[in-house]
């Protein structure tokens, strides 16, 4: 495995970490609260080299272009605010360890 692949597989999985610490703590201290979804889109083309290490690693093709990634948090709850406050995290662990164009989106259900 070559060091672009290792750094981009450490990244997914601070970012998953973070997210889930984030969701974790916005639950304890102000519960659940309406339903929704919250993902990350990385503004990547998919025929890049990082692009390729991302779909190999959990994003899928993004609707609206790049690439995207649902619940990094992996809570199951179906409170849309933890949900987001999970996606942020990860969004800004991403930016901060590859340098990459990613935002948070979310949506009520």
């Amino acid at each position: 495995m070559e060091t672009m692949e290792r750094t981009v597989i450490a990244a997914i999985d601070a970012g998953k970490v973070a997210a889930a610490q984030a969701a974790s703590t916005f639950l304890t201290a102000h519960g659940e609260g309406p339903c929704g979804f919250a993902w990350c889109t990385a503004h990547v083309k998919g025929s890049t080299k990082m692009g390729r290490m991302l779909l190999k690693n959990g994003f899928d093709k993004a609707y609206g272009g790049g690439l995207s990634i649902w619940n990094p948090s992996d809570n199951m709850t179906q409170s849309i605010d933890a949900k987001e406050q999970g996606a942020y995290a990860f969004a800004l662990v991403m930016r901060e360890k590859l340098g990459i164009d990613i935002t948070m989106g979310s949506r009520m259900d």
